[in-house]
């Protein structure tokens, strides 16, 4: 919950205010330190560059930027200057500067929209014999621009306040005038709502429509958490519960699991999609995984995909999915089940090696690497998942007496002029893994976070006291340098120990992982729910373990998830009780992925209330995911539901509430608020 922010104290009886309050909703402009807008100010070419690289990021580029000599790169507006030329937007002079402190004139502000929206292409420039009867200073339009002015007021691009009959081409633009053309600009793409105004220029013939202007949008929102939980498919842990049960009995438990969460406010489902090499979804790589009809490559019959089943019946839960996958492990076990003739084990049984009773890929050789990296973003490309999500695999765990046997590999590498030695290679390997992900992942679809779940001691010592496995120089896993390269959206260390357990403290180690967390990802702790037991692991001690993690929120520790889901869908020991009832008794989004995209989307349109049933337009733009509704109580907003894309509307009791739409980066759009009686 927080406290209800005002808009700017300057605009509010100003003839601009609604455009620059949808604007300020969307996060394109900004007023000044005094919380002022100052809508009556000029604007130069620099603030400008700003206002449209941050209103058409989508833009195309359409040619390469040449530097401007009076813009180094430290100038605070380099970036937007280097965007906005590439769009087309903006030009510079012939003696080759961009002179960023010029005054904005009107007549640049239209020719600059139209320029780089590319609306001459698009609108036809039929009112440019008429532009004298409408604007009276239609002689004074400079040589250059007439053609831009006709295609601008035939798409209602251009306001004047507070003669609709004087253009004032060549008088400096005001911070209001900018503000409302960009509007307009947007509402002509579809992607704002529009405005009613009577400083609108319209062209001859149209009149504008009787409609009350909307409500300013107002700012909500609440704490945000992380609520997630690992769905195994290896060994039937979690789902399906025996391999070769019926399709309707597999969906029918799914949707079990899926109920059970959404009962409890979870927004997060870790499912495991490749456990050993194989695949939970149909693959063209892989084969199917027996753990879903018995026998590695057969298909279920009738033919569901479980992935896709699975994402479906999350969206109308508004529960985030992310496919987990195994990178490496190729069979869990020697002595059970045959491998499909596709397997990797079978068609290169060379990159595969027995580990004890496993059979475990080698990391590092390159068809291994490669066949990672394709099958993750196989999965990337063809599914709507939220996230993709690796566990603590990475070399396998060690069996004593036993060394790992990739020296042929090693010394291949070291025969081809590597200098690094063993351990440095291995973990190499390892990064390099997942550095190409990420890579790859946020080059596809920027809102598809990555996520790691490693081991929950990085090594023994650090922090002082800590005692346990190595997981840097044993698995080779540098869980450290993932969070400080900025490789992963998020970290999950398992800390699957007590609070009371001094050599390996929950919060002890959940304290050291924020603190190393130069980059500021997320953290979301990993929780054993297998052990509770009622007599060393109660469910008040899960309780703490939350309430520790949320302490250190302002360390960006926002967030759980929970091994596994069985425990929850048990109830073992009462713990689906303390969560529904204590720690998630209300609803909450994850955490936004702001390092990628901080814009938030368009308010909800058309709200409405008819007999105690609230109504909006449906989602007009494949981004939103989700809505979220308030209730005001007091001088607070309190989150009340988040409501999956296809709803659009909600039954509630007299009060004033907010909507705001959710898209796919989890960004909340400003509020549209209606009171209720």
């Amino acid at each position: 919950m927080v406290s209800m922010t005002t808009s700017f104290p300057d605009t509010q009886n100003h003839w601009a205010r609604d455009f620059i309050h949808a604007l300020a909703a969307r996060g394109i402009i900004v007023g000044f330190p005094n919380g002022t807008f100052r809508p009556d100010n000029s604007i130069t070419r620099a603030e400008f560059a700003t206002m449209l690289a941050g209103s058409f990021r989508d833009v195309p580029k359409r040619r390469e930027y040449r530097s401007f000599l009076d813009v180094p790169g430290s100038f605070w507006g380099a970036r937007a200057i280097q965007l906005v030329y590439e769009q087309g937007f903006m030009i510079g002079y012939p003696d080759n500067r961009f002179r960023p402190d010029n005054r904005l004139t009107r007549i640049e502000a239209l020719v600059a929209l139209v320029s780089g929206l590319n609306l001459a292409g698009q609108v036809q420039a039929d009112l440019l014999t008429l532009l004298p009867q409408i604007y009276e200073d239609a002689a004074q339009i400079p040589g250059y621009g007439r053609t831009q002015v006709a295609v601008a007021t035939r798409a209602k691009l251009i306001t004047s306040f507070p003669n609709t009959k004087l253009l004032n081409p060549n008088l400096a633009a005001t911070r209001a005038d900018v503000a409302t053309f960009v509007h307009q600009a947007l509402a002509y793409l579809n992607q704002i709502q529009k405005v009613s105004s009577p400083y609108i220029i319209l062209p001859p013939g149209e009149s504008s429509p009787i409609t009350p202007p909307p409500s300013s949008p107002i700012s909500v929102s609440h704490n945000r958490e992380f609520r997630g939980a690992w769905v195994s498919t290896v060994w039937n842990i979690d789902f399906p519960s025996k391999s070769n049960l019926p399709v309707e009995e597999q969906k029918a438990e799914f949707i079990k699991i899926a109920n059970t969460l959404q009962r409890l406010n979870f927004n997060a489902l870790i499912l495991q999609v490749r456990p050993e090499g194989d695949a939970v979804y149909a693959s063209s790589i892989e084969p199917w995984s027996r753990w879903l009809t018995g026998t590695q490559g057969q298909a279920p019959t009738p033919f569901y995909d479980p992935l896709e089943f699975a994402i479906a019946e999350c969206r109308k839960r508004n529960i985030q999915v992310h496919a987990w996958f195994n990178p490496y492990r190729a069979k869990v076990t020697t002595n059970q089940g045959n491998l499909a003739t596709n397997h990797l084990a079978v068609t290169n049984p060379e990159c595969v090696y027995r580990w004890g009773n496993t059979l475990w890929m080698d990391p590092g050789i390159k068809l291994v690497q490669d066949r990672v990296y394709q099958v993750v973003m196989d999965v990337v490309r063809r599914y709507d998942v939220d996230g993709i999500h690796l566990d603590d695999y990475f070399y396998p765990y060690p069996i004593s007496g036993q060394n790992f046997p990739d020296d042929q590999t090693y010394a291949a590498y070291r025969a081809s002029g590597g200098r690094l030695d063993l351990a440095d290679w291995r973990r190499q390997n390892v990064d390099q893994m997942v550095q190409r992900l990420y890579e790859g992942i946020k080059a596809v679809k920027p809102h598809v976070s990555f996520g790691v779940s490693p081991f929950g001691i990085y090594r023994p010592g650090q922090p002082p006291g800590i005692v346990g496995l190595d997981a840097y120089n044993v698995l080779y896993a540098d869980a450290k340098k993932w969070l400080e390269e900025g490789w992963v959206d998020y970290l999950a260390p398992q800390l699957y120990w007590r609070i009371d357990q001094t050599q390996q403290s929950y919060p002890t180690l959940l304290r050291w992982w924020t603190q190393i967390n130069t980059r500021r990802r997320y953290i979301f702790a990993g929780n054993n729910l297998g052990k509770l037991d009622d007599k060393d692991w109660k469910d008040t001690e899960i309780e703490k373990q939350v309430q520790i993690s949320r302490s250190l929120a302002a360390e960006l520790s926002l967030g759980n998830i929970f091994f596994s889901v069985n425990a929850i869908n048990e109830n073992r020991q009462g713990i689906a009780n303390t969560l529904g009832s204590k720690l998630y008794n209300r609803p909450a989004l994850p955490p936004q992925l702001s390092w990628h995209s901080d814009r938030p989307p368009t308010p909800p349109s058309g709200l409405d209330v008819k007999n105690r049933r609230l109504e909006w337009n449906p989602a007009n733009t494949p981004d939103i995911r989700s809505w979220t509704l308030y209730r005001r109580n007091g001088n607070t907003w309190e989150l009340q539901r988040i409501l999956s894309r296809g709803t659009h509307f909600a039954t509630v009791q007299p009060g004033t509430y907010a909507v705001c739409a959710v898209d796919r980066f989890v960004n909340e759009s400003a509020a549209v608020q209606i009171t209720v009686s």
